[in-house]
């Protein structure tokens, strides 16, 4: 379950936005950011939302092609998902105020250590709203239907630039 949930929040979180004003007429998630999943507090009707889970968090690259309506933002590098339903790469969708990510793949349910996995279908739908700041803050929700996992997982979420890495100490010449 904890590997479904990580790959599931870094997927619902893996797209940044450029500072901009939220709302702004076009919008862009570029650059590397780091997604943090705050499944310490996550909430819903799910076995899975009762298990305790730590934060976490992981840094992602997005590009914004803005080519057609709407605005996409697609993750190009970052670490590989654990669970191998997950659609890649993730997209995001300008819709004027958010990036939004639904998609439909299989959660794996924990139920404890030896306990073998049980697969059931899932849909999920990530948000992140830009913040005057540079950050964007959302919500990913999934909603599981069956299995010992049926019900809702749901936890908040936010992304922030990473600052470039100012390369070697001291003078280049």
């Amino acid at each position: 379950m904890r590997k479904s949930l990580l790959v599931a929040a870094l997927l619902g979180t893996s797209v940044i936005v450029t500072a901009m004003p939220a709302g702004a007429a076009t919008q862009t998630w570029d650059g590397d950011y780091s997604v943090k999943r705050f499944a310490a507090s996550k909430t819903g009707t799910s076995l899975a939302a009762s298990q305790w889970e730590p934060d976490f968090s992981d840094i992602y690259t997005f590009e914004t092609d803005c080519s057609a309506e709407p605005c996409v933002a697609t993750v190009i590098a970052g670490p590989a998902p654990a669970n191998p339903t997950l659609p890649q790469p993730a997209q995001y969708t300008w819709d004027g105020t958010s990036w939004v990510h639904p998609y439909d793949w299989e959660w794996d349910c924990y139920q404890g250590e030896g306990v073998p996995k049980v697969m059931a279908p899932a849909h999920s739908l990530a948000y992140y709203t830009p913040q005057p700041d540079g950050t964007l803050v959302g919500s990913w929700r999934t909603d599981i239907y069956g299995g010992p996992c049926d019900g809702s997982v749901i936890m908040d979420v936010a992304a922030y630039p990473v600052a470039p890495n100012p390369g070697p100490f001291g003078s280049g010449s």
